[in-house]
C-alpha cells in the first residue's frame, strides 16, 4: 500500500485544517478511507450504543495538487486507516500560513501517517516541520455472500425482541454467525457454506487464517430497515466487513468496523 499527497493552495489547506479540527471535537478516533479520487473521514465511535457517526467526503482534486495511492490490490484499490483525531488536528496547527503540506503513509518501526509542513522562511531555505502520527491499518477483512434475505430477516426479527444490537461474524470459509448477547442470554444463529467472492481471499492479508472470524456490531433496527426494504429478489447479496486486525482488543475491533452490504440483481433483455 502506498499513499502520498500534497496541498499548496492556502484556501485548500485552511479548509482541510478546519475539517480536521471539527472531527477532533466530535470523536477521539476516526477511520480514514483513501481511494483514488476521494478521502473519507468516518466517525463510528460507539456507534452501536448511539454515539456520534459521520461520513465526511473530500474530493481529492478539490484539495490536493498531488495525490498518489495504491490500495491492497487492483480489485480493491482502497486504504483504510484508524488514527487518533486530535493527533492529526495538532499536526495541522503548525500548517497555518504554510507554503505546502505533504501527507505520506510511512513505516517508522510502526505504521505512520507522516505530515510534513513546509513553512516560509526569511532566508532562501525553507523550514520543514514533520509529525509522525501513529495509525492502525484496517485490513479488508472478509467479504461473504449472505443467506436468503427473507431467512436472515426472520432470524433478525426474533433477535430484536431480546437485544437492540447484533454481532455479525464472518470468515473466509463461508461461515456467517448472527449473535446477540445480554447479561442473561447469548443466542447465535450459524450459517455455513455461503461462499466468499474470489476478490475477498486475494485482497486479504496473509496473516488472516480462513477460519478467523471478523466481526462488527450493528443496530438491529437499522439492519432490519435494510432487510425489510428489499422489494425484489436479488441473485445474491454480499456483505463486506472492514475491521481492525484481530490482534487488537474487541472494543477497538468492533467500534471502528465498517459494514458494507451490496445487492446483485438479475437482468432481463
Amino acid at each position: 500500500m502506498k499513499f502520498r499527497a500534497k496541498i499548496v493552495d492556502a484556501a485548500c489547506l485552511n479548509h482541510f485544517t478546519r475539517v480536521s479540527n471539527m472531527i477532533a471535537k466530535l470523536a477521539k478516533t476516526c477511520s480514514l478511507r483513501i481511494s483514488p479520487d476521494k478521502l473519507n473521514f468516518i466517525l463510528s465511535d460507539k456507534l452501536a450504543s448511539g454515539g456520534v457517526s459521520m461520513w465526511c467526503e473530500l474530493e481529492q482534486e478539490n484539495f490536493f495538487s498531488e495525490f498518489q495511492m495504491e490500495g491492497v490490490s487492483a480489485e480493491n484499490n482502497e486504504i483504510y486507516l484508524e488514527l487518533t483525531s486530535e493527533n492529526l488536528s495538532r499536526a495541522l496547527k503548525t500548517a497555518q500560513n504554510a507554503r505546502a503540506l505533504k501527507i505520506k503513509l510511512t513505516n517508522k518501526h510502526f505504521p505512520c501517517l507522516t505530515v510534513s509542513v513546509e513553512l516560509f522562511s526569511s532566508s532562501s531555505s525553507s523550514r520543514i516541520v514533520t509529525h509522525d502520527i501513529p495509525i492502525k491499518v484496517i485490513s479488508n477483512s472478509v467479504s461473504i455472500y449472505l443467506p436468503a434475505l427473507k431467512t436472515m430477516k426472520s432470524v433478525v426479527e426474533k433477535m430484536k425482541n431480546i437485544s437492540n444490537h447484533l454481532v455479525i461474524e464472518a470468515n473466509l470459509n463461508g461461515e456467517l454467525n448472527l449473535k446477540i448477547e445480554t447479561e442473561l442470554v447469548c443466542v447465535t444463529t450459524h450459517f455455513k457454506d455461503l461462499g466468499n467472492p474470489p476478490s475477498s481471499s486475494e485482497s486479504t492479508s496473509q496473516d488472516r487464517r480462513p477460519e478467523d472470524m471478523a466481526e462488527v456490531h450493528v443496530d438491529i433496527k437499522k439492519l432490519l430497515q435494510f432487510l425489510a426494504g428489499q422489494q425484489v429478489t436479488p441473485t445474491r447479496a454480499l456483505c463486506s466487513e472492514f475491521a481492525s486486525p484481530l490482534s487488537h482488543s474487541p472494543s477497538s475491533l468492533t467500534l471502528h468496523a465498517v459494514l458494507s452490504l451490496q445487492i446483485h440483481l438479475d437482468t432481463w433483455s
